[in-house]
């Protein structure tokens, strides 16, 4: 029997993703949205998964996916969304975000708390949860869409360059715990990405999200990041990407970027 990721579609073109299903966190809207799309496109059957069920069902009815509400703060939630699908083959842990940009010195404990609550244990409490069925699947993976910032620190970000911290370490752990057994452990980590809610979320002004932007030239999409992950995804199942750092040519470090007057 033809193995069915390569059986080919009618214009000739393989589809790597066909016959698997790929959960994809945070999938309402940027990164999320994009992979989701992207990921559909590669033939694979996609579960769109966040606390926005408007946007999700709009997004699922485009693209052929199903739409299923997750808090990933939420263990009732993670369990029930658990509980609803028949098989996973591929997790995109994308979920998450920065909410202030606070230094130390005035850091907002809240904020702090829901830093990490979003990042780094909802990704936890996600991936335990999948895991069974992931490693059942025979051709498992799981792939975190972490951050530059969690390779490196920088001034009045330290919530969130400690929370992706937080993710780095935790992808580490578990592809040392998981070696031997059928499961990828894949790192994504951004740079510079312009999309509609990032800054927005963390600065609370669109006027000083937009400035995080100004002047630089081609920054990242959402698209960029989906087709990096896909890329990964779709690798002969012997190949593990542990960490691919994408940022845009005007970008050379989180300090230091490029920008025309």
């Amino acid at each position: 029997m033809p193995d069915p990721a390569q059986t080919p579609q009618s214009d000739g073109r393989a589809l790597p993703g066909r016959g698997r299903t790929a959960v994809v966190t945070g999938a309402s809207s940027g990164i999320g949205a994009a992979t989701a799309t992207r990921l559909a496109a590669e033939g694979f059957d996609v579960v769109v998964a966040a606390r926005r069920v408007d946007r999700l069902t709009e997004l699922a009815a485009t693209i052929g996916a199903r739409a299923l509400p997750l808090d990933i703060t939420d263990a009732g939630s993670v369990a029930a969304f658990a509980a609803a699908l028949d098989r996973v083959d591929v997790l995109v842990n994308n979920a998450g975000g920065a909410f202030d940009a606070n230094p130390v010195a005035d850091a907002d404990l809240d904020s702090w708390a829901r830093t990490y609550e979003v990042n780094v244990l909802g990704t936890v409490r996600l991936t335990k949860a999948l895991l069974p069925a992931l490693r059942a699947s025979g051709a498992g993976d799981v792939l975190f869409v972490s951050s530059t910032a969690g390779l490196v620190t920088y001034e009045n970000g330290s919530s969130y360059t400690a929370a992706k911290h937080g993710v780095h370490a935790l992808v580490g752990a578990l592809r040392l715990e998981m070696v031997g057994e059928p499961l990828r452990v894949i790192e994504v980590a951004p740079g510079m990405v312009h999309t509609e809610e990032f800054s927005l979320n963390r600065l609370r002004s669109q006027e000083k999200a937009d400035a995080v932007y100004r002047g630089v030239r081609e920054p990242l999409v959402a698209e960029d990041v989906a087709d990096c992950i896909a890329w990964a995804l779709t690798r002969p199942h012997h190949v593990n990407v542990d960490l691919l750092v994408v940022r845009p040519r005007a970008q050379a470090a989180q300090h230091k970027v490029a920008r025309e007057s």
